[in-house]
């Protein structure tokens, strides 16, 4: 049977907070979740000024090829004749 994979359930949920509170004790809980929540959000703040700015100054790529570049492309194109 194929199971999708998605946000865990309730069951899974249970889980994972029994572990994290046998690893940190119930003490830190407040502590940890408060860094993991900062840390996500720093996280989406850098994603969020990231796709600012690409919008905001897009990139202008020179193509124009030197003259060097152009007489080494010429020369290219005569000696393959």
């Amino acid at each position: 049977m194929f199971v999708a994979i998605g946000m865990p359930g309730p069951t899974e949920w249970i889980i994972i907070l029994v572990i994290v509170l046998i690893f940190f004790g119930v003490g830190k809980l407040p502590a940890v979740l408060g860094q993991m929540g900062k840390g996500v959000k720093a996280f989406k703040d850098g994603v969020n000024e990231a796709n600012k700015e690409d919008k905001d100054d897009p990139k202008e790529i020179d193509v124009t090829p030197t003259s060097k570049e152009a007489v080494s492309d010429a020369e290219e194109v005569r000696s393959a004749r």
